[in-house]
């Protein structure tokens, strides 16, 4: 009797596609970074850790459907669903009790967080009015980037009848870089728009 031969397991969909940042760090900015820096192994250079959006709920911490709406929105922009964060203490002048909703956050890693990098340079940004490039002193000591952005409109899953308010949030760039020279290289490298 002849055996049957066991069917290969089904490649996931973050399997099946590619990343083109992803690729261009390995092929491009890999070997140009160890170039510059003197780097002896390839686990020296560093990467991309991960991605933090987040959003304050602000005036809107007491409505349900509004806290809904900026949820999915954020949900769109990442393709990721938010967590909620809750007031450490209580404020009496901002109205803010303990464990109340105040923000929304999302963590990006792996593919995601390249599709996102990806969406955010070569899409997002040059959206921005007046865009003249990102300032390249927003940099936290240790290889960390934040950047703020004044409004979710910049990006292209929103659809700017169905925004019940303009919403800004902050997006965090966690790097394995040791100085801040070294993570400014690897953006800059990764196609961040510096200003000049």
């Amino acid at each position: 009797m002849a055996e049957k031969k066991k069917a290969a397991p089904a490649a996931t969909t973050a399997e099946k596609t590619v990343n083109r940042v992803k690729v261009y760090y390995d092929t491009e900015v890999v070997p140009a970074l160890m170039k510059k820096f003197g780097y002896k192994s390839v686990m020296q250079v560093p990467k991309i850790d991960k991605i933090v959006i987040n959003t304050g709920l602000g005036d809107i911490k007491d409505n349900q459907k509004s806290m809904q709406i900026t949820e999915n929105e954020l949900k769109l922009i990442t393709g990721q669903k938010p967590i909620y964060r809750k007031a450490t203490k209580s404020v009496a002048n901002f109205k803010v009790r303990e464990g109340m909703n105040i923000g929304l956050k999302v963590t990006l890693r792996g593919g995601r967080m390249y599709d996102f990098f990806d969406k955010l340079v070569s899409i997002a940004l040059p959206r921005v009015r007046d865009f003249r490039g990102v300032p390249d002193k927003a940099f936290d000591g240790r290889g960390n980037y934040s950047l703020g952005l004044k409004e979710q409109l910049i990006f292209p899953e929103i659809t700017y009848d169905q925004v019940e308010k303009i919403r800004g949030m902050d997006v965090c760039i966690v790097t394995t870089a040791q100085t801040d020279e070294e993570a400014r290289e690897l953006l800059r490298l990764l196609g961040m728009p510096f200003k000049k």
